[in-house]
């Protein structure tokens, strides 16, 4: 609680070790080999015709349960994964409900239409915590290996929570940390257990356990939104942040373990394996998009342009000092159709007024045009490029 330490010597957001493989056992349709820190699992894929799906039987149906699937998850726990020795082929609750969950975790991203029985074996080969969230991860490579078309990857997690409890208010918290990527010791000693599975389009399935009389609403979103935040770049600084041929992505990914993944048009997922890597990634974010300090432009406001640049398009003009150039564009310079700026006499150096209309929405470019002052009287003219009050209207 004081120093933010772990017994392994983890910060409290950091991962344990991940190494995985694939297309291990040849005669198998698929199988994957996936390590997290102590806890190990092989998942094994084997396909099927339809006839072999799993069927309930009819009072299993009255009850609720699935009529028929052709997806099915066995989870496997041996005595050994804990370095014990028992009975083998004995299925306690705690091997149907793991095998439950992880099933449901990997069944959304599955295609509707695929033509086989799918049989995903999870055998844990060693376990120190969240041996489900392992099979989860553990499956997901499997099902890619053996050729499934799944709609994205799903890996789990689980999170764990050491708290100071409130003996007045047992249902508050006064203190607490969140740890990701629990040990075993983490899980038996703790408040929580929070696995949570999904792939970048989101959770596919949660399951809480709390050894607490209650959870805030605030710390359940606090532990879902840890190690991943979402960051919106404005349209016009798109091409300042990706830099050249992605360059800037792949830095940022390079010095930091940072994974930067595109969600919208202009709003990216920033995933971290620690938070420490997090705020290193959003100082770097910060220094690319850093630019001075710019006056507040008005909407349907006139200005006073300064000329940079003739192109044949245009001319490319600045409001404002130190501003990136922006085009005006032909069709905008005057109510009469031209092929060249030259044909009214602009030149580099030369000021004139435009009237500003915002950003485009697709591209964040500005929308500016000099041919919609030409049916206005008089309107006041905003100058931020120089005292001087000849213009070329």
């Amino acid at each position: 609680m004081e120093t933010g330490k772990r017994c392994d010597g983890r910060g409290l957001e950091d991962l344990r070790d991940i190494s995985c493989a694939v297309n291990l056992l040849k005669p198998l349709h698929g199988s994957a080999l996936f390590q997290r820190g102590q806890t190990q699992v092989l998942c094994t894929v084997a396909f099927d015709s339809l006839d072999s799906a799993f069927r309930a039987d009819p009072v299993s149906v009255l009850t609720g349960a699935v009529k028929e699937k052709n997806f099915m998850l066995h989870y496997e726990f041996p005595p050994y994964a804990t370095n014990e020795i028992g009975r083998f082929g004995t299925f306690g609750r705690r091997e149907l409900g793991h095998g439950a969950l992880a099933e449901k975790s990997l069944r959304p991203v599955l295609p509707s239409d695929f033509p086989f029985t799918i049989r995903l074996t999870s055998e844990v080969l060693e376990s120190n915590g969240s041996s489900s969230m392992a099979s989860v991860c553990g499956g997901s490579l499997a099902l890619m290996d053996a050729g499934v078309a799944i709609s994205a990857p799903v890996s789990g997690i689980a999170m764990g929570l050491i708290s100071t409890p409130n003996p007045e208010k047992p249902y508050e918290i006064s203190e607490y940390r969140i740890l990701t990527d629990i040990l075993g010791l983490e899980d038996y000693l703790g408040d929580m257990d929070f696995k949570i599975a999904g792939s970048k389009k989101g959770i596919s399935a949660i399951q809480l356990d709390v050894k607490v009389p209650g959870l805030p609403l605030r710390v359940i979103m606090e532990t879902i939104k840890q190690g991943a935040e979402k960051l919106e770049i404005p349209a016009y600084k798109l091409s300042q942040f990706f830099g050249f041929g992605g360059s800037n992505i792949k830095k940022i990914r390079a010095e930091t373990g940072v994974q930067l993944t595109s969600i919208e048009n202009n709003v990216f997922s920033v995933f971290a394996p620690n938070s420490e890597a997090m705020a290193e990634a959003k100082e770097m974010i910060d220094k690319l998009l850093l630019e001075e300090a710019t006056p507040e432009l008005i909407f349907g406001a006139i200005y006073t342009a300064k000329i940079v640049e003739i192109r044949d398009i245009g001319v490319m003009v600045t409001l404002y000092p130190n501003m990136k150039p922006a085009l005006l564009h032909n069709s905008q310079l005057d109510q009469r159709k031209i092929q060249h700026p030259s044909a009214l006499n602009l030149e580099v150096g030369q000021e004139i007024q435009v009237k500003y209309f915002g950003r485009d929405p697709a591209n964040g470019q500005m929308r500016m045009s000099r041919k919609a002052l030409q049916t206005i009287s008089s309107s006041v003219v905003h100058n931020f490029v120089s005292d001087n009050t000849n213009v070329n209207k």
